[in-house]
């Protein structure tokens, strides 16, 4: 069995302090709030798809991205975000310029971390 045509994408980022990456999501990334309830949060990603903010307990944040976005201006994206105190990643050896921008042909790639440290991308094509 394969998935329906019209199947809807949910996506899970975990966190141990609801308190703390509620407000990340919601006010400086500005996604609409959906619901929340014992379990978690639901915000709203566009186009239908939804992020499920769950709370673990133990949960260790891993190395790899975990959620990112397609931007039409990666610049733009990072200096608004930026303004909201957000941090970029740059990771040594990796090639990024000074503002932690990765470019490879027509793709440039940045990274940040939620408050939990999830890592997030932002991604311009072409």
């Amino acid at each position: 069995m394969s998935l329906p045509a019209a199947a809807v994408p949910v996506s899970f980022i975990l966190t141990t302090d609801r308190a703390v990456t509620r407000p990340f999501y919601a006010d400086v990334l500005g996604l609409p709030l959906i619901a929340e309830e014992d379990f978690g949060v639901v915000f709203d990603l566009g186009g239908g798809a939804t992020l499920r903010l769950t709370d673990i307990k133990d949960h260790t944040p891993g190395p790899h991205t975990v959620l990112g976005w397609e931007v039409p201006d990666i610049r733009a994206a990072m200096a608004d975000l930026r303004a909201k105190g957000v941090r970029f990643e740059i990771y040594e050896g990796f090639g990024q310029d000074q503002d932690g921008v990765w470019s490879f042909q027509d793709t440039k790639l940045a990274w940040f971390n939620d408050p939990e440290g999830n890592n997030l991308s932002l991604a311009q094509h072409g």
